[in-house]
This record gives C-alpha cells, sequence and structure tokens, in this order.
C-alpha cells in the first residue's frame, strides 16, 4: 500500500494520462491547432485594440463570442449527433466563466490602458502559472517543460527591456486576474467531463458572452455610436478567426495535450503582436526584441521535442 502510494505521489503530468505511440503525440491536427494559436491569436491583441475604439471592454467580448457561439451552435444543431447531460452543460459553463468572462474579458478591460504588445508579455507567463495549477492538482511537471518555462521567461524579460509600455495598477491586476482564469480552465478542461468538442465550446461560448453582457449591463457600458470601418473590420476579425477558428483549436488543444504545451502559444504571441503593431500600428521594433524572439522559439523547440519524446496521451475520446 505504501509503495503504491509513493508511485501515486511521484506521478508526472504525462504519467497520468495514457500512453499511445510516438508519432500520434504530434499529429498533424494537433500541429495546425498550435500554428492556428501561435499566429491567429498573436494578431488579436492588435484587433481588440482597434476594436476598443468603438465599443467598451466588456460589451466588445460578449458580442463576439455570442455570435461566434450562435454560429457554431447552428452548426452542431445541422448535424445533430452531438448531445450534452446537465451535468456536462455545467462544467462548459463553468469554463466560459474562467476563460471567457475571467480571461478574455480581463485581457479588454487591462488593453484599455496598457498596450497591446505589453499585454501579450505578460501573457507569455501562462505556462508559468499553468505549472503553479498543476503543482496545486498535485501533478510534477517534466525537466523540459521546466527548461521550456526558464528560456522563454528569459527571451519576456528581455523583450520587455526592449519596449516602452503604458502600464498602471488596474490593467496588470485585470490582466493577472485573466492569465489566472484561463490557465486554471485549461488545467480543469482535462479532467471535467464535458461533450464532444464543437459542442462544449459552443456551450463556453454562449454561457460566457451572457456573463460577460451581464459584467457589461452591471458596469454600465453604453455604446455610443455603430462600429465602422476599422473597428468594424477588427470585431468582424475577431469573431471569426480569434473566436470562432483559434478558440476552437484551442479548446481541442486543451483537451489533448498538457496544458504547458496547450499554453505555449503566450511565447509566440508577443513577437508577433509586435511584428503586427510595427506594420499596422507603425510602431518600432527594439534590437532586443530580435534577441527576444529567437529565446522564444528556443523556448517553443524544447517545449516541442520535449513533448515529442515523453508519452502523451489524451484523457478523452470525443
Amino acid at each position: 500500500m505504501d509503495e503504491q502510494r509513493d508511485r501515486t505521489d511521484n506521478r508526472t503530468f504525462s504519467d497520468t494520462l495514457p500512453i499511445i505511440s510516438r508519432t500520434a503525440r504530434l499529429t498533424p491536427l494537433l500541429l495546425l491547432c498550435l500554428l492556428v494559436t501561435y499566429v491567429v491569436w498573436g494578431t488579436t491583441y492588435f484587433a481588440i485594440s482597434v476594436a476598443l475604439r468603438a465599443m467598451p471592454p466588456f460589451m466588445l467580448m460578449a458580442s463576439r463570442f455570442a455570435v461566434a457561439g450562435l454560429c457554431l451552435g447552428l452548426f452542431v444543431l445541422v448535424r445533430g449527433r452531438a448531445r450534452a447531460s446537465w451535468r456536462q452543460v455545467r462544467n462548459g459553463s463553468m469554463l466560459g466563466a474562467l476563460m471567457l468572462l475571467g480571461g478574455m474579458g480581463g485581457t479588454a478591460v487591462a488593453e484599455q490602458t496598457i498596450s497591446s504588445g505589453a499585454t501579450t508579455v505578460m501573457i507569455a507567463a501562462m505556462p508559468i502559472v499553468a505549472i503553479v495549477w498543476q503543482r496545486l492538482f498535485g501533478i510534477r511537471p517534466r525537466g523540459h517543460e521546466l527548461a521550456a518555462i526558464a528560456i522563454g521567461t528569459v527571451g519576456v524579460l528581455v523583450l520587455m527591456s526592449g519596449a516602452e509600455f503604458r502600464t498602471s495598477a488596474m490593467g496588470a491586476g485585470a490582466l493577472l486576474l485573466a492569465i489566472s482564469c484561463w490557465s486554471l480552465g485549461t488545467q480543469l478542461s482535462r479532467s471535467l467531463d464535458l461533450p464532444p468538442p464543437a459542442l462544449a465550446v459552443t456551450i463556453e461560448m454562449l454561457v460566457g458572452s451572457m456573463m460577460l453582457a451581464m459584467a457589461s449591463a452591471l458596469s454600465g457600458e453604453s455604446l455610443a455610436t455603430v462600429p465602422r470601418g476599422a473597428p468594424l473590420a477588427a470585431w468582424l476579425y475577431l469573431v471569426t478567426m480569434g473566436s470562432l477558428l483559434a478558440f476552437s483549436a484551442y479548446m481541442y488543444l486543451a483537451s489533448r495535450t498538457t496544458p504547458v504545451l496547450a499554453t505555449s502559444y503566450g511565447y509566440a504571441n508577443p513577437p508577433i503582436a509586435l511584428l503586427v503593431g510595427a506594420a499596422l500600428g507603425g510602431e518600432r521594433i527594439a534590437p532586443q526584441t530580435l534577441v527576444a524572439i529567437v529565446l522564444i522559439l528556443c523556448a517553443l523547440a524544447v517545449l516541442g521535442w520535449g513533448t515529442w519524446r515523453q508519452p502523451v496521451g489524451t484523457v478523452k475520446d470525443t
């Protein structure tokens, strides 16, 4: 009995998952989902800053996920095969509250006073917070995950030193709350009983959008004018690419791979966001940014290499 308890206490994150063949660890679909979260979400921070010119934060996120959730829900309804129990609806609603109300709502609030570049730099701490949640859940991270976090953190520090970011106490607090809620939702999504992916994401978007709408009403937000031009284009981009495509890809990753790998977009998003800001917003890229990009890419390489070598399986067969 004691020997069995010792083996359980010393388990690693990968030890809690079924072992599958090496070729299935990073499938083409998983790689495509990673690429989507890296590139698309790296551009959405600039899109959020543009959309915020015409819409308040909670209203922006509520409308974005409501439209995306209705579109995805229509797709699920037409297919007609997915069903969800009351328990699965409850669990999906919990994730919607954590990841959309807390995560995306907090990010939008922060971007009112913090630049999109500074936002992505702080969000790059996501894998570190994911490790903290893993430890609280009794799961010990592997060496390659810690090494990737160490290299990526150095890259983020270099990136921060090479840019002039606007900061505020409210914005920093909102971002810390967003990071904590999002990473906790990622951790819970691996163990909660959820319906098939498309239906699960639909529930999360619709429930999360309702909670964001309530937050918008309680905070007294109002729409001064109907968005048009660049803010409208940014909103449409957030609905289609940021919500329907990237959020669905992320939830697939969250249920099929480790939280550290799923949240590794936090290291790829900052350099992409800065490049987008330079190309579309005329922002200057400091020399230190190039060094940071190299370090961040090295962190991603270590994370991917370690994940390929270690047995990583799935927790759901949906």
